[in-house]
């Protein structure tokens, strides 16, 4: 398998031969073009100092570590492109996001395959390698013989990430659309695993990250992410992008976030956002931050307290995407104001002619949106709730506090 490899470290200083067998010169640089190809080496450069001549993959008859044998000798000299990925500027010992194993690395080496077409030998990328294998390498380049070192080095275990599973880092857009650079990796990760690598990274990677993924993968990852760089990434983005975000977020989540923000920054981001949900976030950043009105949510299944286990039933069938933070369904009268409360679990053990009333909780506890986080905790380590009602002054439903919302408060603690 050893011989069907070739890394970065060994194709550097890699000696190329013209036609007659004569050296031109030896490799400084190799670059993947992912518009045409996402891994294959389409260009080797050669040369010194500003005097790079360019060698495409075509041209190259066979590739070993005795050296680089051309089948056209016809070059090129070099001229930046943007459209290039080159190995040894853009990727060793640079951060990159292992989606696989959901965490930010730096590349020590890169590890090629050997393919034929149309009688050319031809380099494609398969690893990026990280670990003490691919630094022993670096650390004995140009010391011992490239044999040498293969053979020195088996004991140790490789560490590498299939180049498939990497994200490439690009804060800048316009290179981002050149390199065909993809984020399809990143939202099909967890949100609180793509938090973990967001906070690892630059506020210029962040930003990247976040002008480009999808809106709603964005939201959810961003609830994941410490309230500190949170104001960092949403002050870092248009107000435009922003404003995108918080309305994929919960209303409540929006608001927190948009608490940390400088007034105006807040502000420019709020007239972005469409009329329906900014009215709820507007709403619930009048609460002071350390009531239960500033801790609410506002998303909620509350049916009147005439209703039926029937009629439960074809309202969760309505709602199916809170069905996974569910847990109570309240009740109110024609005004509005909280009545009672029903566990979900209740629901599947009653007929559905049965009145919602007679499954309701003994004890109803519940909050003023004006009651401080302490007393709030203390309610819920109290009675051992999952969800807290929180009513307003007139004894109106105003939202819900759950269980999730006060570890993530007795975290920040």
């Amino acid at each position: 398998m050893a011989d069907q490899l070739l890394y970065l470290t060994e194709l550097l200083g890699l000696a190329v031969f013209d036609l007659k067998g004569r050296k031109l010169g030896t490799v400084k640089d190799a670059a993947v073009v992912p518009l045409i190809h996402p891994s294959r080496v389409d260009r080797f450069f050669i040369g010194g100092g500003l005097a790079w001549l360019t060698i495409r993959h075509e041209q190259v008859k066979s590739i070993s570590l005795e050296g680089i044998y051309l089948r056209d000798e016809q070059l090129t000299p070099y001229h930046s492109d943007e459209y290039m990925l080159r190995m040894v500027r853009d990727l060793l010992d640079q951060q990159i996001i292992d989606a696989h194993g959901r965490k930010v690395v730096r590349v020590t080496d890169v590890t090629f395959s050997f393919s034929r077409e149309n009688g050319s030998e031809q380099l494609e990328v398969l690893e990026v390698d990280i670990g003490m294998r691919s630094i022993f390498r670096r650390l004995l380049r140009g010391v011992l013989k490239r044999e040498w070192i293969r053979s020195i080095q088996e004991p140790i275990p490789p560490n590498s990430i299939a180049w498939d599973t990497c994200s490439i880092l690009e804060s800048d857009p316009q290179r981002r659309l050149r390199l065909n650079i993809s984020n399809k990796l990143l939202e099909e990760m967890h949100p609180a695993d793509l938090a973990d690598i967001v906070e690892e990274l630059s506020p210029e990677d962040r930003e990247a990250i976040f002008e480009t993924i999808d809106s709603e993968v964005a939201a959810d990852t961003l609830s994941e992410v410490e309230p500190e760089i949170q104001a960092s990434i949403l002050e870092s983005l248009e107000a435009e992008k922003a404003a995108e975000i918080m309305e994929e977020m919960s209303p409540h989540e929006a608001a927190d976030a948009l608490s940390e923000l400088e007034d105006q920054t807040s502000e420019d981001i709020l007239e972005e956002m469409d009329e329906e949900p900014v009215q709820e976030v507007r709403e619930l950043l009048e609460f002071e931050n350390d009531s239960a009105g500033g801790l609410m949510n506002t998303e909620y299944l509350a049916l009147p307290d005439t209703a039926t286990v029937a009629d439960a039933m074809a309202a969760l069938r309505e709602n199916e995407e809170s069905l996974e933070t569910l847990n109570t369904i309240f009740l109110v009268d024609r005004d509005e104001r909280l009545t009672g409360a029903v566990p979900l679990a209740k629901l599947f053990i009653a007929a559905g002619a049965t009145p919602l009333k007679d499954l309701e909780l003994e004890r109803l506890i519940h909050v003023s949106v004006d009651e401080k986080h302490d007393r709030v905790t203390e309610a819920f380590d109290k009675y051992n709730l999952l969800t807290l009602a929180v009513t307003s002054e007139d004894g109106k439903l105003a939202g819900t506090i759950t269980a999730d919302e006060i570890i993530s408060l007795l975290r920040q603690r």
